[in-house]
């Protein structure tokens, strides 16, 4: 399956079975498509009506990929992740291929900044954990997005400092195939549960109407 389909269920996956629990958190795990629109549009104030409201956003996560095809909204080879924190004004990139994607990840954080009306600091981080192969990228991005969220921002105090490096911490990336086959797998299924209800005839109710005297 496409990178970026397990990016879009595992986006999924997250604000339905975790950001739900956090209603107070002001967080936004932007679609792929939209990261890369928003790199590929010369005006990013023209997608105000497009993007989602940032305007009480704390944190914002972008999938980012190399593709510089504008008419090619799947392309590119390679993944990585930019999560910014508004309040703070941080960009911070997380490559498993450091640098590859250095380049996108700062133009992204430009166009961001643009339609955000701040001064974001760009911060790449090269002490991320890195891939062993070619084909690992997503997976690092997907496994970096929920250590990231459950681990580190939904566990924090308002007030707390939060030590945003992925230094030192391993990543499995066969377990994360394998949750991601599951996640994918189980939405696979729900959407089979629903086309099955949706599908099936309606019963009629065969209760009678009351009758007047």
């Amino acid at each position: 399956m496409p990178h970026f389909l397990a990016h879009a269920e595992r986006r999924q996956y997250l604000e339905h079975e975790h950001l739900v629990h956090f209603r107070g958190a002001q967080i936004v795990l932007l679609r792929p498509s939209m990261s890369f629109m928003l790199v590929q549009t010369p005006d990013p104030l023209t997608l105000r009506d497009a993007l989602p409201d940032f305007s009480k956003t704390s944190h914002i996560f972008l999938p980012i990929n190399d593709c510089r095809n504008p008419s090619v909204a799947e392309g590119g080879s390679h993944w990585s992740l930019l999560v910014v924190s508004v309040v703070d004004t941080v960009a911070f990139h997380y490559d498993s291929l450091h640098p590859a994607n250095r380049d996108e990840a700062i133009a992204t954080t430009k166009k961001l900044g643009r339609l955000l009306n701040k001064d974001l600091q760009f911060l790449d981080l090269p002490d991320t954990p890195q891939q062993e192969n070619g084909s690992d990228c997503g997976v690092f991005v997907c496994v970096q997005m929920k250590h990231l969220l459950m681990k580190k921002l939904l566990l924090a105090h308002s007030k707390e400092k939060i030590n945003m490096s992925m230094g030192g911490k391993h990543l499995d990336a066969s377990h994360g195939r394998k949750e991601m086959v599951r996640v994918i797998e189980g939405f696979r299924r729900e959407g089979e549960r629903r086309r099955s209800r949706s599908s099936s005839p309606s019963k009629t109710s065969k209760t009678t109407p009351p009758r007047v005297d």
